[in-house]
C-alpha cells in the first residue's frame, strides 16, 4: 500500500490515522515502505507517523546520531506532539534511545527492534566491492532469516545507495557514529515503558544485544521472534504487530 508524503516546510512525513501518536524512525539503509504492515494495522487506533530523517541532507560534519535526534525533536515540536510513543528498527531505534534521554518528559513509552547503541555488525562499516551488485546483494540478504525477502527493489536501492558518493560518504559516517555512541551507560536512565522485540536470528543485532538492553532498561519486557532477522516488522509481520499490539494496549491507557 502507498502513503502520501506529506511536505511541511522542512519536513517530510507519513501521517496516518487519528489516536496516540506513534513515531516509528527508519533505520539506515530503511524505506518507509519498511513501516507498511505496522501502518495498515495500527491507524485505525492510532496516529501513525513517520519522519523521514535526513539522513542524506545534514552537513557532513553534523551527521551522526545526535543530530538526528535533535532534527526528530525540531520535528514533534513543530507538529506539536505532546506525547508519543517512538518505535525504532536499527539505527532509528537507536535515535529513539538518544531521544529518550535526552528529552525524557516528552516521550510516553519506546519500542525497539534490532536497535544499535550497544553493538551491532554495521552493514554501513565498509563496502569494498560496492559495484558488485551480488555483493551487495548478499549484504542485504544478510539481513533477514530467509533470504528470499532481500527484494530486488530492496537490493537495487541498496546498490543506488552505497554507489552514490555523496550518499555513502554519509551513510559511513552514520554507521561509525552509531559504533563510536555506545550508550551502556546511559540507557540505565530510561524510566519509559520499553518494549524489545527482537529477531532470534538478528545476525546484525545479535540476541546478546537484546539481552543487554533488557538487563540495563528499568522498565523493559523482551520478546522474541523466532525464525527472523534484523527487521521484524518487515520479515514477521504478524508476529510483530500481534507483540506490539498488545504491549501498547497495556501501557497506554
Amino acid at each position: 500500500m502507498n502513503y502520501t508524503i506529506k511536505q511541511d516546510k522542512k519536513f517530510q512525513y507519513i501521517e496516518e490515522g487519528n489516536g496516540p501518536v506513534l513515531i516509528l524512525l527508519h533505520g539506515l539503509f530503511g524505506a518507509l515502505s519498511n513501516w507498511n504492515h505496522v501502518i495498515e494495522q495500527f491507524s485505525s487506533k492510532y496516529k501513525v507517523v513517520i519522519p523521514l530523517m535526513p539522513i542524506y541532507e545534514l552537513p557532513l560534519l553534523l551527521t551522526n546520531v545526535k543530530q538526528l535526534a535533535k532534527f526528530i525533536h525540531k520535528f514533534t515540536a513543530y507538529k506539536k506532539y505532546e506525547s508519543y510513543t517512538l518505535i525504532g528498527n536499527s539505527l532509528g531505534g537507536h535515535v529513539a534511545l538518544v531521544y529518550a534521554t535526552k528529552y525524557p518528559k516528552k516521550v510516553h513509552s519506546l519500542v525497539l527492534t534490532g536497535s544499535s547503541g550497544l553493538y551491532e555488525n554495521a552493514m554501513g562499516g565498509t563496502f569494498p566491492r560496492r559495484e558488485d551488485y551480488n555483493y551487495i546483494k548478499q549484504k542485504v540478504e544478510y539481513t533477514f532469516y530467509d533470504p528470499a525477502n532481500a527484494s530486488k527493489e530492496l537490493v537495487d536501492e541498496c546498490y543506488e545507495i552505497v554507489n552514490n558518493r555523496t550518499k555513502l560518504i554519509r551513510i559511513l559516517s552514520l554507521a561509525k557514529s552509531a559504533i563510536r555512541h555506545n550508550m551502556g551507560k546511559e540507557v540505565k536512565s530510561i524510566e519509559v515503558p520499553t518494549c524489545l522485540i527482537w529477531g532470534r536470528n538478528d545476525t546484525i543485532t545479535p540476541p546478546d544485544v537484546a539481552e543487554d538492553f533488557h538487563q540495563l532498561i528499568p522498565h523493559s519486557e523482551l520478546f522474541w521472534i523466532d525464525q527472523c532477522g534484523h527487521a521484524a516488522m518487515m520479515e514477521r509481520p504478524q508476529a510483530f504487530n500481534q507483540i506490539l499490539a498488545s504491549w501498547l494496549e497495556k501501557v497506554i491507557k
